[in-house]
């Protein structure tokens, strides 16, 4: 039997329950409803490009509804293997405060599907931040969703995502970057630390780094750390 962490004097979910102790104080939030988060899952999603800043976004049920969108509701399978529950298909899913679009070399395939990111531009045009995980970038370009927006993406891709969108202007060394509401990031685990960086954005750096160290993740504040874009040849370095 799953034991309630409340009644444990540790647990592997002690962090969660420290930080929603002092969330009237670390938040300071007028909002009465937690912003709703939709993932945007298809067939050869990257795990860590969904679970990563999920995890953050986790962390403060009370400011974050987190929600899972695939083709039709039901599993997802993943470029690593395993299946991811949707609970809404594409169509007649509910409208997202904040979209999120991961990579994963499923991504191949969805720029050349027109009704996919037909669908897309639609339904995350009014979205109050869309994101993107690594290659997840390539796909808000091909939707034209970063028309007229600064982007980066996965810098071993970097050439793929561009070729998504010519009308975005793509920045090349950024571990993730925010342009208005658009917010991308780099390969695979920089979308964590963006993620952190959308939190500090709304609810203050204080509780974004509290999210961090109770799950005993290193985040990069520096949104113009990135060692890959020179790694990759993108960059002199």
């Amino acid at each position: 039997m799953r034991q309630n962490p409340n009644e444990l004097g540790q647990s592997c979910h002690s962090p969660r329950t420290q930080v929603g102790a002092n969330h009237e104080d670390m938040v300071n939030d007028e909002r009465k409803l937690p912003r709703s988060v939709a993932v945007v899952l298809f067939d050869g999603f990257e795990l860590l490009d969904v679970f990563g800043p999920l995890e953050m976004f986790g962390v403060l049920p009370e400011q974050f509804a987190i929600s899972l969108i695939g083709p039709t509701p039901g599993p997802v399978r993943s470029a690593q293997g395993p299946e991811v529950v949707a609970q809404y298909a594409y169509q007649g899913a509910p409208r997202a405060q904040v979209v999120l679009v991961p990579g994963g070399i499923g991504t191949r395939r969805l720029v050349r599907d027109p009704e996919f990111f037909g669908w897309l531009g639609r339904w995350a045009s009014n979205a109050e931040y869309v994101t993107s995980v690594c290659t997840g970038s390539g796909v808000l370009a091909a939707a034209g969703l970063l028309d007229g927006y600064r982007a980066t993406s996965n810098k071993r891709e970097f050439a793929w995502a561009c070729e998504q969108g010519p009308a975005v202007q793509w920045v090349p060394e950024a571990r993730w970057l925010q342009d208005r509401d658009r917010w991308t990031s780099s390969g695979v685990a920089a979308g964590m630390d963006m993620a952190l960086a959308l939190i500090a954005h709304l609810h203050r750096d204080r509780v974004a780094a509290a999210v961090a160290d109770g799950v005993e993740y290193e985040w990069h504040q520096d949104s113009n750390w990135d060692p890959f874009a020179a790694k990759n040849g993108l960059t002199s370095g």
